[in-house]
């Protein structure tokens, strides 16, 4: 992964995909999915990368909650943009997120064979 200079503008907003619905409430410290503890960082998307990461990384799944949290909550340097499978600029949170940083979480679901671009291209709720 070759790191990226960060968007600019940034967004004000970034995404974490989970494939089960998150803890209720909120745990101050989220708990990490196995990817991330084996990675060592969190693995997010910027607005503009949802449809594409869940159709490369969620093609077979469903329905998924995506969790909204606030960029501005983490010091800049503990996220690094990198470039992964093609999709410039992906954040990565070197550290970890609970409560005070999630905005939002919703869930999302399709039916039969819609692509998850279908359903998230253009999502208002996607800032």
């Amino acid at each position: 992964m070759a790191p990226l200079p960060p968007p600019s503008p940034l967004p004000k907003f970034v995404y974490k995909i989970t494939p089960t619905a998150p803890p209720d409430p909120i745990p101050e410290q989220y708990p990490l999915s196995e990817l991330d503890r084996q990675d060592g960082f969190v693995h997010l998307s910027a607005p503009w990368q949802i449809p594409i990461t869940a159709d490369l990384f969620f093609k077979d799944t469903p329905a998924f909650y995506i969790l909204k949290l606030r960029l501005a909550n983490f010091p800049a340097s503990s996220v690094k943009w990198n470039e992964v499978d093609g999709t410039n600029g992906c954040p990565h949170l070197y550290g970890s997120f609970g409560a005070k940083d999630v905005v939002d979480v919703r869930e999302f679901r399709r039916e039969g064979s819609q692509s998850w671009r279908e359903i998230l291209e253009g999502e208002a709720w996607l800032e």
